[in-house]
């Protein structure tokens, strides 16, 4: 998890004794986990809003699909297979111009 070692964790546990007091890491502990899934449940419920708002065909949408690269990729793929046809993908890279106000 995060790419921490052991000894790395051992660290951040005697900083935080040493930083926080052995007698209010209890509680800071506590309220770090209790953000940390009030942060989670945001996440997940932003999701959902987003699949429900951009409505019918997106119920299997995965936020990492929304990555431009990853977008592109698998839009790549799609033709490559067949499922995409070519002809609709000339017409939005045709379709497709860049704001010159946004550069």
């Amino acid at each position: 998890m995060f790419n921490i070692g052991a000894g790395e964790w051992l660290l951040l546990a005697v900083l935080g004794i040493v930083l926080v007091g052995p007698e209010r890491l209890p509680t800071v502990a506590a309220d770090a986990a209790k953000l940390v899934r009030r942060f989670k449940e945001l996440t997940s419920q932003a999701t959902h809003e987003l699949r429900e708002n951009l409505g019918p065909g997106f119920e299997d949408l995965n936020v990492s699909d929304l990555n431009p690269k990853k977008f592109v990729m698998k839009t790549l793929n799609e033709a490559v297979e067949g499922t995409v046809p070519l002809n609709e993908i000339r017409e939005i890279t045709q379709s497709a111009k860049i704001d010159p106000d946004l550069l």
